[in-house]
């Protein structure tokens, strides 16, 4: 049931040896530029419309990204504010608590 199972041997025939050819020696490029081949993809044209569309988009991005960076540091600054009441009323307690005995 685990035993492995292997493939079966390759049958193929053994490929004939390949001669070796010395390679010719060629003249150096010419030192002309060549032009790139033309690119299939589609250019983009911002158009006035969709300019606006996405100058109006990059403004909603940074305004919610503000919005949620400030709900943060007030969530922070809310936390820390209780933390330092909550300090300050055990301080009061504990030296009452002492001033009592």
């Amino acid at each position: 049931m685990f035993t492995p199972k292997y493939p079966p041997q390759d049958t193929a025939p053994a490929p004939a040896p390949a001669t070796v050819q010395t390679p010719a020696v060629q003249a150096p490029a010419p030192a002309v530029p060549v032009a790139a081949p033309a690119s299939n993809r589609p250019t983009v044209q911002l158009t006035p419309g969709s300019a606006l569309a996405l100058a109006a988009g990059g403004g909603a991005v940074v305004l919610v990204v503000g919005a949620v960076l400030v709900s943060m540091l007030l969530a922070v600054a809310i936390t820390a504010i209780s933390v330092a009441v909550t300090a300050v009323v055990l301080r009061f307690l504990i030296t009452d608590l002492r001033k009592g005995h």
